[in-house]
């Protein structure tokens, strides 16, 4: 047997790395005793392991345990540390939780954690315990802890079907991998119906209640076959790691697992119902398997195709193995996949002296068992070989190379060049022809290469008699590397084929996620996965998705993908079914494209459809594979996109929502006050006999200014809005000392009794700006100032060019911005900590002033004075010089 399929492969020395350190040291281990049910004995085996380890010198401390008042548990306790529980009233409940904190401050050794599934209450640091096991495990501290069958969260579905009961606590499958210590604590379903009967599981009366319904012995029955089965796949998985690990790929026969060679001759299919009779009589997965030597005729191809689609249907798995040489190939695949078995057709005689196939497979089996199916022949591996049908340009070159070969062999035979020579240039043309016609003209042309040089180089001449014995050795020899050499080059062409078929499937996978990777959308996703995929297989690609309409390709192209109705029912039920169809499959084989579905996540997000250019093309597993993992990918990338569509969506969703609560809050306050004193002062002057005439100019006056304010409000809230929707600026040029005189006037009963000073440079007299946006700026910062300044204190204006900007500042001797509040007070509804104290602003007038210096291109910012006070520094960038004003004519 070929020696290359004994040498250990990458992937088989990191699993023996594995399986000799299976977990890194820092990590804790985690053992996990399983049971069918409640009271088979979990926490006692367990309590038993502890004491065992402890008396062994081993820190093991008890986490959390529930003994459940059965004394026989209780009294093993005796002897072993228990760290104190957490006691918690949770709905008027008394809780008793595993400390987390108290475990991880203690780093015991081994800490005994029981009923991993269960949920915590809330304001623990995780919402499950085995959540908490793996903070313990990730701090170096092994645990040991319990858990029934019904809780791993890929049965929930299993136990409720037996036992009608839902489990609601659940734990993830990850936990009981092969890295996972598994103790099955196991008791026939009799024993423990009697202890439950006896009161050693539950009081009397939900004893009572358990044996009505969840402990009926059938579900007990099909539970415990749930743990067993869990127990021994997880046993599984350890043996296969720690074979993978071996240095020689020899067979571990813990489980039967069958591999029937398939080909394309109808006698495969006898070969594939004699391994589905066996598969069920051991009980085995059972695999078919075609070796890939080579491109296949078209009827080959079909036959192949109707072959592995029989095994398919019989349940078998597919795959292929590729390998010029057969025996080798099966023996190569069934030894690294842990076969029991390999299932074959029975061979023809041998013939010249080479064993036949079945001898061959039986003579390099070895710990291989080789069930050998009598009447069906065996399908010999048909690629290279049957595809290689030379055509007349391949017949041609053999000749003209052959002649060739003859003409400079005349011509160096008369310049008296030894024979070796001339049998040189024949084997070069041999070699030639090899590589550019194939195997068959390369045979025919060894052949004829003896011929010609025996009858025109080897005395007596032109007679294909010799006249030494000697020349018949060389002919031998001449023949002999002549057929070796076009066999290893016609090996080597299909090795080149295969490694490049391998390489394109490679970059194929690897643009596709790279475009995958960027695509921000589902048309991109899709467009991406047309245009590689169209590229690569030889067809028209198109994908489907539910529109409004009905499912629909995402790219229209009517022109190339069949998007008939009838070819949208078949995407349809791939859709609705999660299963391929179409063409070269067993549902809707009479579509004109193959149909995949786009599942992740749980999820069907699309439909994947193919449409061969050849409509007799048959889909063989290697290019099905290629698009199944092309499918993947592509579902992968729409469920990120659309998981980041619904989260921006959530996101947007909750900034609408806390915009909305902080408009609500804040205008409602703002409109509450002014209309409160509106309505009051407005009754007070209804009332009759009517206030004194001073009385009623001052309920006026409070009407007047709480009527202002509810329009400033107002035109805020406009402001804002347009600001937000992109508002269109007015820029003109203006005074500037008249803009700031303007909002004074404004501004000029809230500033009443504030000493103000104006300082405008001579460079900045003429500014370019909306000069209704300007001032609203200006009069929302004078009327900040004054909210949150105290009375009769001062106020400054100054401006001045600076770089090419306008520098506005507006200075304060108030109390300041605290340094945490200096961004956030610019924000919608926002207000600093002496506002929200005092419920006073709408939180507008900052966002407002900031959304204008935006909207001009400039920039708005506080800073504090080291003398006390905040400084609102404005920049707005400005031309570099304004422009010229005509002097006006004096009239004559």
């Amino acid at each position: 047997m070929n020696r290359e399929h004994e040498r250990p492969t990458p992937e088989a020395m990191l699993a023996r790395l594995a399986s000799e350190q299976p977990t890194a040291a820092a990590r804790g281990r985690l053992k996990v005793y399983l049971g069918y049910a409640a009271g088979v004995g979990k926490t006692y085996r367990m309590l038993q392991e502890a004491r065992r380890l402890a008396a062994e010198g081993a820190d093991v401390v008890v986490g959390y345990l529930e003994a459940h008042g059965r004394p026989e548990t209780e009294a093993l306790l005796d002897g072993l540390e228990q760290l104190p529980v957490l006691a918690l009233t949770h709905h008027g409940s008394h809780l008793r939780e595993l400390d987390l904190e108290a475990v991880l401050l203690r780093r015991p050794e081994v800490v005994l954690v029981d009923e991993l599934p269960h949920t915590n209450p809330p304001g623990l640091r995780h919402a499950k315990r085995w959540q908490d096991v793996q903070d313990l495990l990730d701090a170096g501290i092994s645990v040991h802890t319990t858990c029934n069958v019904q809780h791993v969260e890929s049965l929930n579905d299993v136990v409720a079907q037996i036992s009608g009961v839902v489990v609601r606590e659940t734990v993830p499958d990850e936990l009981f991998g092969e890295t996972v210590e598994l103790a099955l604590v196991d008791l026939p379903p009799d024993d423990l119906l009697a202890r439950l009967r006896e009161g050693k599981v539950y009081v009397p009366e939900r004893a009572e209640q358990a044996l009505r319904h969840f402990f009926q012995r059938g579900n007990l029955v099909a539970l415990r076959e749930l743990a067993l089965r869990l127990a021994a796949d997880q046993v599984h998985a350890a043996v296969e790691l720690a074979r993978r690990g071996q240095t020689t790929a020899s067979v571990w026969p813990t489980r039967e697992q069958l591999v029937v060679c398939v080909g394309p001759s109808p006698s495969s299919g006898q070969v594939i119902r004699a391994a589905r009779r066996l598969a069920d009589s051991l009980g085995a997965a059972w695999t078919a398997l075609y070796v890939d030597s080579g491109p296949l005729p078209d009827a080959a191809r079909a036959g192949l195709v109707r072959n592995l689609q029989l095994a398919e249907r019989l349940g078998a798995t597919t795959a292929s193995e590729p390998g010029d040489e057969f025996v080798g190939a099966v023996l190569a695949y069934a030894r690294r996949h842990n076969a029991t078995k390999v299932v074959v057709g029975s061979s023809p005689p041998a013939r010249w002296g080479r064993s036949g196939l079945t001898e061959r497979l039986l003579a390099q089996a070895g710990d291989l068992d080789i069930v050998v199916v009598h009447g069906a022949a065996a399908d010999l591996p048909t690629g290279a070989r049957a595809a290689d049908q030379p055509s007349w340009r391949a017949w041609l070159l053999t000749a003209l190379a052959l002649a060739a070969a003859t003409g400079l062999g005349l011509a160096c035979f008369h310049l008296g060049l030894a024979e070796a020579n001339l049998v040189m240039l024949y084997l070069a043309a041999v070699v030639w022809v090899a590589v550019q016609g194939g195997r068959q003209p390369a045979v025919v042309a060894s052949v004829l290469a003896v011929l010609l040089f025996d009858v025109l180089f080897i005395e007596p001449r032109f007679s294909v008699a010799v006249s030494d014995t000697q020349y018949l050795f060389m002919f031998s020899v001449m023949l002999a590397v002549g057929l070796l050499i076009a066999e290893l080059t016609a090996r080597a062409k299909a090795q080149a084929a295969r490694a490049e078929r391998g390489q394109r499937r490679a970059e194929l996978l690897y643009r596709l996620a790279q475009r995958l990777t960027t695509a921000g959308d589902p048309l991109a996703v899709m467009s991406a996965a047309e245009d590689e995929l169209g590229a690569v297989c030889g067809g028209r690609v198109a994908v489907f998705r539910r529109k409004p309409q009905g499912l629909r390709p995402v790219v229209d192209h009517p022109a190339e993908f069949p998007a008939d109705p009838a070819e949208v029912a078949v995407a349809q039920w791939v859709l609705d079914h999660d299963r391929p169809a179409g063409r070269g499959t067993d549902t809707l084989p009479a579509a004109e494209a193959v149909y995949l579905p786009l599942a992740a996540g749980g999820a069907t997000h699309g439909v994947l459809g193919i449409a061969h250019h050849d409509p007799q093309y048959p889909w063989l597993p290697e290019p099905r594979s290629l698009l199944e993992a092309c499918a993947t990918q592509i579902a992968l990338a729409l469920e990120r996109v659309e998981l980041a569509a619904a989260a921006e969506a959530a996101r947007l969703a909750a900034g609408t929502e806390a915009l909305r609560s902080n408009l609500l809050a804040s205008v409602s306050h703002d409109l509450r006050t002014p209309l409160a004193t509106i309505a009051g002062a407005s009754s007070t002057l209804l009332q009759t006999p009517p206030p004194p005439a001073a009385e009623q100019r001052l309920l006026i006056e409070s009407i007047n200014d709480e009527a202002e304010r509810l329009s400033r409000l107002v035109t805020n809230l406009l402001r804002l809005t347009q600001l937000e929707a992109g508002l269109a600026l007015r820029r003109e040029w203006h005074l500037l000392e008249d803009l700031i005189g303007s909002a004074l006037r404004a501004t000029e009963r809230h500033l009443a009794g504030r000493s103000i000073t104006v300082a405008v440079s001579p460079d900045m007299l003429l500014v370019e700006v909306d000069a209704v946006l300007l001032e609203l700026l200006l009069v929302n910062l004078l009327d900040n100032c004054a909210r949150y300044t105290p009375p009769g204190s001062s106020l400054e204006l100054a401006g001045c060019r600076r770089a090419g900007e306008l520098r506005l500042t507006v200075t304060d001797c108030g109390p300041g911005v605290p340094d945490e509040d200096r961004e956030r007070i610019f924000e919608t509804f926002a207000r600093g900590a002496q506002a929200r104290a005092e419920s006073r602003g709408s939180g507008l007038g900052l966002a407002i002033c900031r959304a204008v210096a935006v909207a001009h291109g400039g920039s708005l910012s506080v800073s504090n004075r080291p003398a006390g006070g905040a400084c609102f520094e404005l920049l707005l960038p400005q031309p570099a010089l304004p422009p010229d004003v005509p002097p006006e004519d004096d009239d004559v």
